[in-house]
This record gives structure tokens, C-alpha cells and sequence, in this order.
């Protein structure tokens, strides 16, 4: 069974930076692609940052592009999400997800193709 644990959110100023970890339980971790999605109050979750098994392909949100840098440590477990330049518009709970991937560059961005889900960390940018 894969759990997922997210940390790293809090309370910044417009301009700040912040980095997200996602912690992963379970074996084979390197078998499985991570994103990082965020949910904002009312609204649906949204695709944030994507990374393959291997970590050699990436993918971003537009609105997240130049600013946020997902990375992955298959010897720790670890997924990361360095967030730099934050807007109010970053405000969200983000929640990091894991899904089993055949393909070793494959990775997704739909919260669809995603098994497993943490439990989300709070980010909120005052303007």
C-alpha cells in the first residue's frame, strides 16, 4: 500500500518562496509517476507539476512555469516542489499524488490517472 504525506505549506508574502516535500511509503517507489496538484476554495483540483519515474521528464502548469521546479529522490522516497516568486493566486491546499507507471518517462497530468493521494498542505500567499 502507497501512503503519501505532504508538508511543507504555510503562511508567506506575495514574492516569497517555499518548498513542498511529499513523503512516500511503500515499496517500489521508483515504479510510480508523482504530481503535485493544488485545490483552491471551491474550485476544482488543478495540475500543478508532473515528474517521471525517472525524473528525467517533467511537466508544468502554465501559470506555474519559470517559478516551480518538481524534483524526485528514489533513493529517499522523497517528491519536492520548489516554489519561487509566489503570487495570491498560489493559494491553495497541494496535494502531491502517485500512480504505478509502465513507462519510465511517462507522467501525467489529469488528477484522474492518479491512485494515490496525500492528504494536502496549505499554502496561502498574502498580497
Amino acid at each position: 500500500q502507497v501512503q503519501l504525506e505532504e508538508s511543507g505549506g504555510g503562511l508567506v508574502q506575495a514574492g516569497d518562496s517555499l518548498r513542498l516535500s511529499c513523503s512516500v511509503s511503500g515499496q517500489f517507489f521508483v515504479m510510480y509517476a508523482v504530481g503535485w496538484f493544488r485545490q483552491a476554495p471551491g474550485k476544482e483540483r488543478e495540475f500543478v507539476a508532473a515528474i517521471a519515474r525517472n525524473g528525467d521528464y517533467t511537466d508544468y502548469a502554465d501559470s506555474v512555469k519559470g517559478r516551480f521546479t518538481i524534483s524526485r529522490d528514489n533513493v529517499a522516497n522523497m517528491v519536492y516542489l520548489q516554489m519561487k516568486s509566489l503570487i495570491h493566486e498560489d493559494t491553495a491546499n497541494y496535494f502531491c499524488g502517485a500512480t504505478f507507471a509502465i513507462g519510465l518517462n511517462s507522467y501525467f497530468t489529469s488528477p484522474h490517472e492518479y491512485a494515490h493521494w496525500g492528504q494536502g498542505t496549505q499554502v496561502a500567499v498574502s498580497s
